[in-house]
């Protein structure tokens, strides 16, 4: 059975945060929408596979090599050499560069032959890896960058009176912290997660002025986020836990994040690196490692249900899922797959075991 077409779908979603955003990485100060990139694979047999890229204004760049390099390279291809063909991919275009707009591409086609694959099975992905005992998994609610501690605190607190009980920031400076941590108290478990602003030294002196705060893990302190030796300095001398992984984007820069002792938990990006193929791969590599593997999920489309099954099947009860703490005017999936009490519910259905909303795909499509 071969693959018969690749369409390549750009959404974009309106959302409010609770406060305006102060920008960051990902997007400018005061963003209203949000952009995603979804990828429909149709196979010979009509089957539909669902998949999902690392999104924002990395959008356009993406669509078009999905459009006009990779699809016409994938269609007509077998569904059974799902890990051949992304490995086949992956050597040939190597010289374009090893992240960004050609993996992030391959990582959508990835988790669509995976959906795919589960739904011809009549099995859910996480059967396929194995099979999981949970039927929900803890979420943490993961917030935009507010640089306001009165702002903050007014999430945390919003965040908690919903349910959850694991946090993420993604501030940069101590006073949010603080405030963060009052308004939650002393038993949400709190994560800080920073971008890579500081050098060495510098990630060392915030270390020391966050250590009150109790954070379950400072992620990535260091620029740049290839520095492993450097996040494995922070790791031995500053008395938080270390968090990285969502910029890696091959399983060697893993294996190298690894071997260096750079990290206690490790963040692959299933819609940045591969997809579950490679995100299988990983899990086994930290095992080898004794490191936690925590999904990094910023995404709610195929990427966040992938993450949901690989989660379920290779991390068990202990794993936590990221949340994009998003108050969307619509969801790809409507409530199917919004937390409730802080715990997202692990689909039971084939294939990824959720179908998006064609109301949505129809409201929310954008030309690029």
């Amino acid at each position: 059975m071969n693959i018969a077409n690749i369409e390549t779908i750009a959404l974009r979603i309106p959302f409010t945060t609770g406060g305006p955003s102060a920008g960051g990485v990902w997007g400018s100060k005061n963003l209203q929408v949000v952009d995603s990139l979804v990828v429909k694979i149709t196979a010979e047999d009509g089957t539909v596979g669902w998949g999902e890229t690392f999104g924002f204004t990395a959008i356009p760049a993406v669509k078009l090599v999905l459009d006009t390099i990779l699809a016409p390279e994938v269609i007509g291809r077998d569904l059974a050499g799902r890990e051949k063909l992304m490995s086949d991919l992956q050597k040939k275009f190597h010289i374009f560069g090893r992240s960004g707009a050609f993996l992030f591409g391959l990582s959508a086609i990835d988790i669509a032959l995976w959906d795919i694959a589960g739904k011809r099975a009549g099995q859910p992905i996480w059967q396929l890896l194995g099979g999981t005992r949970v039927d929900s998994l803890a979420a943490y609610a993961s917030l935009i960058r507010y640089a306001d501690p009165e702002l903050v605190r007014l999430n945390v607190r919003r965040a908690v009176e919903q349910g959850y009980r694991y946090l993420k920031l993604h501030e940069v400076d101590v006073a949010c912290v603080r405030a963060a941590r009052e308004a939650a108290g002393p038993d949400i478990e709190i994560t800080l997660d920073v971008n890579c602003p500081w050098n060495v030294r510098e990630a060392l002196d915030m270390a020391q002025q966050l250590r009150p705060y109790n954070l379950r893990w400072l992620e990535e302190p260091v620029w740049p986020p290839e520095n492993y030796a450097g996040l494995a300095s922070v790791r031995r001398q500053g008395g938080i836990p270390v968090a990285a992984g969502e910029n890696a984007s091959t399983l060697m820069d893993f294996q190298h994040m690894l071997q260096a002792g750079a990290v206690d938990f490790i963040q692959p990006s299933p819609a940045k690196m591969g997809g579950i193929t490679e995100l299988q791969k990983v899990y086994a590599l930290a095992q080898a490692h004794n490191t936690t593997v925590m999904v990094h999920t910023f995404y709610d489309g195929p990427g966040l249900l992938a993450s949901v099954h690989a989660s379920a099947a290779l991390g068990g009860a202990n794993a936590i899922v990221e949340w994009r703490y998003f108050d969307l005017e619509a969801q790809l999936y409507g409530d199917a797959i919004v937390p409730r009490q802080g715990r997202l519910a692990v689909p039971r259905g084939p294939g990824l075991g959720l179908e998006p909303d064609p109301d949505v795909i129809r409201d929310y499509r954008i030309a690029l």
